[in-house]
């Protein structure tokens, strides 16, 4: 269940980088939103209700939490027309919670894999607070390419790769590892293109315009 609410998340994504670089209507994205974040946070209700106590079950299913109710509060903040102030400094919060979530994966799940791409929330929703809660509208246009980017390396794929049976355990080390060098080298190439080009005009997004983004 939580790996169909995963894809979505990818979808959320992608949708939303592509608002920031203005290319979906903020109020038509805000739909979206509310879409996936109410099932980001029925997907870790049952869950947890189905976990009979397993406290590794309720910790693994925590975290979609943190994601449900940024896409929640980006939607209403999209069509209510609300300062993103709120969001911005949420958004922090859950890029510090996700680094726990990342030393867990590792260190107590073994999951190297999700363990990076915990690291990738963790930078994309720190952008997000830069962005929306500093409002450094100059980095518009890099937040949105790594949020519509993150879509698909951080949801879309993994959740595809998972429901069909090839994300398998063996194969951990070496996704863990192309996953890291995709994110430094791409993300890092992305800024310094963006950079030389200089700051492009912000995405007409509407007083919240956000992520997701995040996450999740």
């Amino acid at each position: 269940m939580a790996n169909v609410g995963l894809l979505f998340v990818g979808a959320v994504l992608f949708l939303n980088g592509l608002m920031l670089l203005g290319k979906v209507d903020s109020r038509a994205a805000a739909v979206f939103n509310l879409f996936v974040g109410g099932l980001q946070v029925l997907t870790p209700t049952y869950l947890i209700i189905a976990a009979g106590g397993d406290t590794k079950r309720i910790l693994l299913a925590s975290g979609i939490f943190l994601f449900g109710f940024t896409y929640l509060y980006v939607g209403i903040g999209l069509l209510m027309n609300l300062d993103t102030t709120g969001v911005g400094y949420y958004s922090l919060f859950v890029s510090i919670v996700a680094l726990g979530y990342s030393f867990v994966s590792f260190r107590l799940f073994g999951d190297q894999p999700f363990g990076v791409i915990w690291l990738y929330w963790a930078f994309l929703w720190f952008f997000f607070f830069l962005l929306l809660g500093l409002k450094l509208e100059s980095l518009t246009p890099y937040v949105g390419w790594v949020t519509a980017i993150e879509g698909w390396v951080t949801g879309v794929i993994p959740a595809f790769l998972l429901l069909s049976g090839y994300w398998v355990a063996e194969n951990y080390y070496e996704i863990s590892i192309a996953l890291g060098a995709f994110g430094v080298l791409v993300f890092g190439a992305l800024w310094f293109v963006l950079h030389r080009r200089g700051p492009g005009r912000p995405a007409e997004y509407g007083a919240a315009g956000h992520p997701a983004g995040s996450t999740g």
